[in-house]
């Protein structure tokens, strides 16, 4: 499922990782010839994914990324 705003993926995504974070993975990819960036996290049950054209949307997936490792790294095994 695409969802249309990066908040909105963002707010997902994080829910969806706190449910589950061993099961939950995340991708990235870019298009140089269509010109345009996706983002996908899954935990194999939901599937959500972000699609844009503007480069500045690559701070706010980097900034996202950076806040789910520090989750990831205060999390005691």
């Amino acid at each position: 499922m695409y969802v249309s705003t990066w908040d909105d993926f963002e707010k997902a995504a994080e829910r969806l990782y706190l449910q589950d974070p061993v099961k939950t993975r995340y991708s990235f990819s870019y298009n140089h010839k269509r010109g345009y960036f996706k983002v996908k996290m899954t935990d194999d049950d939901t599937c959500l994914q972000y699609k844009t054209e503007v480069s500045q949307d690559l701070k706010k997936m980097e900034k996202f990324i950076n806040h789910l490792m520090r989750h990831m790294a205060s999390k005691e095994h």
